[in-house]
């Protein structure tokens, strides 16, 4: 099969989005097809379209339909369209219905999915592999890591406030990845990080190098209001290092509802209070770890490349 992928991002960004489209490109020729990744439709020739995101890529779906109305649109449903777009954005909710197929990328994203819709979504976990020479932890430090735009929606700074009231006697220190998208922001982390010897702001890294911090890293933040299914807490499941999350969908679908390591979004205390407990209580920590090595099959490279089989073969079927 043509198939076209369609995200609205740049070629060169480096975006949650950008990195699924590639990955997915990637699945898709080895199962031997031939495919396309473009920001939007423009009448390429294609046998099928694969279009991230329900509200920003509308046109792109509408487009699609209207010019190949017999053939096969699959919609990956981000964080935005889950939790806001589809209940409030006419294009967003026309999207699903002219979709063939709806791709969530957890567990728990279904329980959003209109009712009549469920039966044409399926669950695709995003893959993620450790690095091929693994880290050692610091002994002198207890690294957590956030890894991550400087995103209002992803709570940016909420690992460094929960910091600054640690007894003396905590080695946690956190280390953060992610490029500042205003000079505002910017200005915000050089801020605390002149204020906070707790914290430490690295800009913007490449993939390779912000795995590598993860590997040796002790644990994972994740303080986001808003997420589809993250990327950063599959490349946590696969280093088997611990994740300690805010409580909401995606990342209940990714950990399981019944993790250990939540704490309720922007609750600065409850987050502390976790960090605290993970450092100086072996037996929490190392349930954290079990927790997460029984979730690790779910983002192994082979399972994704058979349900992207799976669901492309049930697509030719038609």
């Amino acid at each position: 099969m043509r198939i076209l992928i369609v995200t609205p991002t740049a070629a060169d960004s480096r975006s949650g989005n950008r990195i699924t489209a590639n990955r997915w490109a990637g699945i898709l020729r080895k199962l031997g097809h031939r495919v396309q990744i473009r920001s939007s439709f423009s009448g390429e020739l294609a046998d099928c379209l694969i279009a991230l995101h329900a509200q920003r890529s509308a046109a792109s779906v509408r487009r699609f339909h209207a010019a190949c109305s017999l053939k096969p649109i699959v919609l990956a449903l981000t964080g935005t369209d889950l939790y806001r777009d589809i209940k409030s954005k006419p294009a967003a909710r026309r999207s699903l219905q002219l979709a063939t197929r709806l791709v969530v990328l957890q567990q728990d994203a279904l329980h959003w999915i209109p009712g009549p819709l469920q039966r044409k979504t399926v669950v695709i976990y995003q893959s993620a592999m450790a690095p091929r020479s693994r880290a050692v932890p610091r002994k002198r430090f207890y690294d957590v890591a956030v890894v991550g735009h400087l995103r209002a929606v992803k709570d940016p700074f909420r690992a460094a406030i929960a910091v600054r009231r640690l007894p003396s006697h905590s080695r946690i220190r956190i280390i953060h990845c992610g490029a500042a998208l205003s000079e505002t922001v910017r200005d915000r982390a050089l801020r605390e990080m002149q204020s906070n010897a707790r914290y430490h702001w690295l800009g913007n890294l490449t993939h390779g190098r912000a795995l590598r911090l993860l590997d040796r890293s002790r644990l994972l933040v994740s303080s986001s209001r808003i997420e589809g299914a993250s990327n950063t807490i599959g490349e946590a499941l696969a280093t088997h290092v611990p994740t300690v999350s805010s409580r909401i969908s995606g990342a209940v679908g990714m950990l399981g509802k019944d993790y250990h390591g939540f704490f309720d979004y922007g609750d600065t205390a409850g987050l502390r209070q976790l960090l605290l407990r993970a450092e100086t209580d072996t037996a929490f920590y190392e349930t954290l770890q079990e927790q997460c090595r029984q979730r690790a099959p779910l983002v192994e490279p082979q399972r994704e490349f058979q349900e992207w089989a799976t669901l492309i073969r049930e697509l030719e079927i038609g």
